[in-house]
């Protein structure tokens, strides 16, 4: 089994395990969103600034966003949505809140670096909600979006601090701090034969910060606005602030 299906797989047992990033938004979120003061997490705690949505145009694509979450929220808010998931639960959970608020949005079960359906220059506005970090292509993934993103387009993208690779899950579970991954973690390498074999949860990659921030600066993406955020996780708060990155950018 490859790393992609895996992930397929772990994403839909997520969902019954109501993972933070599983759970539809409610009735009040999307009639917030609609009155124009949406409320979006791309990271734990802190909502998304309202002056990230600021020139994003009408066509927006959410790259490994299902969830029902940012998609509901942004078709509320006017946006014509579309969401790529390779994750069929997580599209289900957006299908689900849209139906019960009546929204329309477009959602396609497939690998967010494999684009081909998409038009080149088709959306005015991309976001990826915390989702890079589970591939091992960023650079084709970098690719697809400056492919089928107008000039001047908006990418809205959010990322776990490379940091967070460096600990011990099983004894972070526990509590407790301790250093056993060097840096970049792949799972596909870092995990041992064994650890791979029996894996019920998902493939991750932490990427460096050059492949991550770098990438897109050279493409001709350039940073319009930042904010980082902490994980809501104690002991790590404890010693890291910015457990979480998220950046707006322009594509010139």
């Amino acid at each position: 089994m490859d790393a992609k299906e895996i992930n397929r797989i772990a994403w839909n047992n997520e969902v019954e395990k109501r993972n933070y990033w599983t759970i539809p938004v409610n009735h009040e979120e999307i009639e917030d969103a609609r009155k124009k003061e949406i409320k979006i997490h791309l990271t734990p705690m802190k909502y998304m600034p309202t002056s990230f949505l600021e020139g994003t145009g009408d066509k927006a694509l959410l790259l490994g966003g299902g969830g029902g979450q940012q998609g509901p929220l942004l078709a509320a808010h006017g946006k014509e949505v579309t969401v790529v998931d390779i994750s069929e639960r997580q599209l289900e959970n957006d299908q689900i809140v849209c139906e019960r608020e009546g929204l329309e949005i477009t959602t396609v079960n497939a690998d967010m670096c494999s684009l081909d359906f998409i038009e080149d220059g088709s959306f005015d506005f991309v976001m990826i909600p915390q989702s890079i970090n589970f591939i091992s292509e960023l650079d084709k993934l970098y690719s697809e979006v400056d492919r089928v993103l107008k000039k001047d387009g908006v990418l809205i993208i959010s990322f776990a601090n490379p940091a967070l690779y460096i600990f011990d899950v099983k004894k972070l579970e526990r509590g407790k701090l301790k250093i056993k991954y060097t840096l970049p973690f792949n799972s596909e390498v870092s995990l041992s034969r064994k650890e791979i074999e029996r894996k019920l949860d998902t493939m991750e990659y932490s990427h460096t910060l050059d492949e991550i921030i770098g990438g897109l600066l050279k493409r001709n993406f350039t940073v319009s606005d930042f904010y980082t955020d902490g994980s809501d996780t104690e002991p790590i708060d404890s010693y890291l602030v910015d457990c979480y990155i998220a950046m707006k950018l322009i594509k010139r």
